[in-house]
This record gives C-alpha cells, sequence and structure tokens, in this order.
C-alpha cells in the first residue's frame, strides 16, 4: 500500500495586539521522503516572541536542509534544532532591546516512520483514526502540580499560574526536550502539532473526532474557528501544523 501526506499549516492572532506564533512545514531539497514540520510559540513582550519564534524556524530549516539520514540519527537532529535554536535566541536578545522565549514543538517524518521531539507547552498530538494515542507533556509549572497529584487535571485548566513555563528556548538554562517515536506509520495516523491558544479549547477525543472526519485543509478550519468561538473575545495567538497519513 502507498501512503501520502495530506497537510496544512493555519494561524490566527486571536484577540492579540500581535501573532507571535510561527508554524511551517518543509519537504527535503534532496533527500524523498522527508518531512519536516516545526512550531513556535513565542514570549517575550511586544516582537521580543515572534523574533524568538522566527529564529527557531529559520534554524530549524537551515539544519534540515544540511541533514542526512546516513550521517545523523533523526533524535540527534531534533535536538540539534532545538538546542541551536536556543542558542541563536538567547543571542538575539544579548543584541536587541527585548527579551525574546520561544516554545518548539517538531515533527519529522522519515520514510516509515516519524519522530518528534519538545519543549514548553506547545504540544503534539497522535492519533490512529479518531482515536487519541497521546501528546506531549508540557513543560509547565500546572503540568508539574498535575503529574504530583497536587491538582486534578480539572484544576489546572484555570489555574493563576498555568502559563508559568519551566523551560523554553531563549531562558537562562539550557532547555529540556523530550522526544518521542513512531515506528511505522500506517493510513490514518495524524499528526497534529499545536499552540496552547488552540489545545486549551479541546479535549483530546474531541480533537481526534473532527480530524478524522475531515480532509486536512477542512479540519484546519473548524480547529480554528471552534477555538476562536471558545475564547469569547479573550483568546490567545492560535497556530497549528496539521499532517495526516492518508493511502494514495
Amino acid at each position: 500500500m502507498s501512503l501520502r501526506i495530506d497537510a496544512c499549516l493555519a494561524r490566527h492572532q486571536g484577540d492579540r495586539l500581535e501573532q507571535q506564533d510561527r508554524v511551517d512545514l518543509v519537504v527535503h531539497p534532496d533527500q524523498p521522503g522527508l518531512v519536516l514540520a516545526v512550531l513556535g510559540d513565542g514570549m517575550g513582550g511586544h516582537s521580543g516572541g515572534g523574533l524568538a519564534a522566527d529564529q527557531l524556524v529559520v534554524r530549524a530549516r537551515q539544519n534540515f536542509a544540511a541533514y542526512h539520514p546516513s550521517g545523523e540519527s533523526p533524535r540527534a537532529f531534533l535536538e540539534g534544532v532545538v538546542q541551536d535554536a536556543h542558542v541563536m535566541v538567547t543571542l538575539s536578545g544579548y543584541t536587541s532591546e527585548q527579551n525574546p522565549h520561544t516554545t518548539a514543538v517538531l515533527l519529522l517524518l522519515q520514510g516509515p516512520s516519524a519522530w518528534w521531539a519538545h519543549c514548553g507547552d506547545s504540544r503534539l498530538y497522535r492519533f490512529r483514526g479518531a482515536a487519541p494515542l497521546g501528546h506531549t507533556q508540557d513543560h509547565s509549572l500546572v503540568e508539574g502540580l498535575v503529574r504530583e497529584g497536587r491538582i486534578s487535571a480539572g484544576e489546572a485548566e484555570n489555574h493563576p499560574q498555568r502559563h508559568i513555563l519551566l523551560s523554553c528556548l531563549g531562558g537562562k538554562v539550557l532547555p529540556q526536550v523530550e522526544h518521542g517515536h513512531a515506528a511505522v506509520l500506517v493510513a490514518g495516523d495524524a499528526f497534529l502539532l499545536c499552540s496552547d491558544g488552540l489545545w486549551a479549547h479541546f479535549s483530546d477525543q474531541e480533537l481526534g473526532d473532527l480530524i478524522a472526519s475531515h480532509r486536512a485543509r477542512e479540519s484546519a478550519g473548524i480547529l480554528v474557528d471552534l477555538a476562536r468561538q471558545r475564547a469569547r473575545g479573550g483568546g490567545d495567538n492560535i497556530s497549528l501544523a496539521l499532517v495526516k497519513v492518508v493511502e494514495t
């Protein structure tokens, strides 16, 4: 069975003064079957967050163009993108009057397999059909409290410190990078990379149902529209990259 990718990117400024999220999807210029998705939710006030997220996307594109599977493992490649981008973001903070930071989430499709990495509270969700197979765990104060059993998942949704991150790019310490891997992809698999401006308004199962029921472009439009409705005039920046594996 031959497989192909149905993919879409989407962004919305929400109710913020500017859009500081960045998202990109890149096909390798020389290596067939290699695709990279990258998303960053910038922070730092004024245009500092946008600058940081821009640095992540630029570094991801540059490293990907030089990536060759025979010379580097997917995990090492993804780790390198995050750490190199962290250096770039940190240096840009010294040369500007801004305080740039960004989250990072990346997905690498290589042949029949997928690898991903993340830092911060932007997420990668994985689905098989409509069934959620899990999502990345946020590097946030509130997520840590949930894992320790000190608060419930319901309490975390409205916790006053839910936006405090324990790791990101551009901070004073090296980013904490978590990795994941899917050995064999099949038709019906899907990956959603998104910022908290989107995932905060959906359950895992609702996301799975919507994505499985529509093509990528239609799913992206529905997700953004619903997130805007549910934000009720107080919505954050929204960004997403949706990648669906479908039968040719």
